[in-house]
């Protein structure tokens, strides 16, 4: 029999958030709103662990897909995608060119190198580019005071059919905590880019989630948003949880119990004995561990669903197993269902918080060990 550990994703959860997120954006109640913003819906990392194949059939009604790797493009376009796809680091060496032209791809272009690989190519037809300003994260993008001789340049491939349109971008480092400097780096973007035609691209979840931030973005050429990990259902903020906006779980990690014991009070549990029993307590063995993506650093206290009760994780995790206190489930017997995150347990966002991390990289983190299950439809 194998080992009872699996990942279900839910696309219908998926399309679900995508459809969430699209509402809010089409709001009539946002008068700076002119013109509704497309959506980049992102995939990146498959799918920030979701894979590409239900990825690509849940945001079949998105404007156009992000992700960063050329093979996980021209993946989509075998499965069907017929639409923009944007690559948000753009390309990395001359022969990625070929492939941007032969499946159609939108490429980031945010330095110099690319800009001169970008100029040597001899390209079927043109492409699609959005050129990044580097407002204040400090990690891709022209600085602002060389941005207009970069975007000059681009609009110097369009005249060259090198190119057949050049939008502007960014990214926020804090739209998720900080207004203040969120309103700064929207202030650089506006000021650099000012009278400079194209498509703009500012918004991530968090902002796309915040009305006031792409509602006074929209211009005559048009915006675009690019929502990522609101679409996973979960919360790009700290102190608004996924279900508060709206969102569903698209990742349920599930186990089973493999053994339950009684420990005495006083006695440690697990590597380190990092958890000593107050009192006599029943602790039962889940079937899922740090090899499988559970994080190590998760801390007794946890959340974790067992038998349809919330308890707690309990001692360190190991690779293949961690423990939870069985109190508040006192019939729970070895093959009772466990919930880690997702439907019918604790949220991802939850569980994060308590291991000091945050959900993006749970859902990545779920080991290739790990079986998956697509569910294509909602269950009765």
């Amino acid at each position: 029999m194998p080992r009872p550990i699996s990942a279900t994703i839910s696309v219908p959860a998926l399309a679900h958030n995508l459809k969430t997120v699209t509402a809010q954006l089409a709001r009539p109640a946002i008068p700076a709103a002119r013109v509704c913003p497309r959506v980049w819906a992102v995939i990146k990392a498959r799918g920030y662990g979701h894979g590409i194949g239900p990825a690509v059939r849940a945001f079949s009604r998105a404007d156009g897909l992000a992700m960063l790797d050329l093979e996980e493009a021209v993946q989509c376009r075998e499965l069907g995608w017929a639409g923009p796809i944007l690559l948000l680091e753009g390309f990395f060496e001359p022969r990625d060119l070929a492939v941007l032209d032969e499946y159609r791809l939108t490429t980031t272009l945010h330095n110099t190198e690319q800009l001169d690989m970008l100029s040597a190519a001899r390209l079927s037809r043109p492409i699609d580019a959005f050129i990044k300003l580097d407002t204040g994260m400090s990690r891709l993008g022209f600085a602002p005071d060389r941005f207009r001789d970069a975007y000059a340049r681009a609009m110097g491939f369009v005249d060259r059919k090198l190119l057949a349109s050049a939008g502007k971008m960014t990214h926020f480092a804090r739209a998720d905590d900080d207004a203040q400097t969120t309103q700064q780096q929207l202030d650089v973007f506006r000021q650099a880019t000012q009278g400079l035609p194209g498509s703009v691209s500012v918004c991530n979840s968090a902002a796309t989630l915040t009305p006031g931030l792409w509602a006074g973005l929209n211009d005559t050429d048009g915006q675009w948003v690019r929502p990522g990990i609101c679409l996973y259902g979960a919360s790009p903020f700290a102190a608004r949880s996924a279900a508060e906006l709206g969102l569903q779980p698209a990742m349920t990690l599930a186990s089973r119990l493999i053994s339950v014991r009684t420990v005495a009070a006083g006695s440690g549990v697990g590597y380190g004995h990092i958890f000593t029993a107050p009192k006599t307590t029943r602790v039962g063995i889940v079937a899922c561990g740090y090899a499988d993506g559970y994080p190590r650093h998760a801390v007794t206290g946890t959340p974790v669903t067992v038998g349809g009760v919330r308890t707690r994780l309990v001692g360190r995790v190991s690779m293949d197993m961690l423990a939870v206190d069985l109190d508040p489930v006192p019939h729970a017997e070895v093959g009772a269902p466990v919930v880690l995150w997702g439907e019918g347990g604790p949220s991802v966002d939850e569980v994060a918080t308590a291991a000091g991390t945050i959900g993006y990289e749970l859902m990545c983190a779920v080991a290739p060990r790990v079986p998956k299950t697509i569910l294509e439809e909602r269950q009765a």
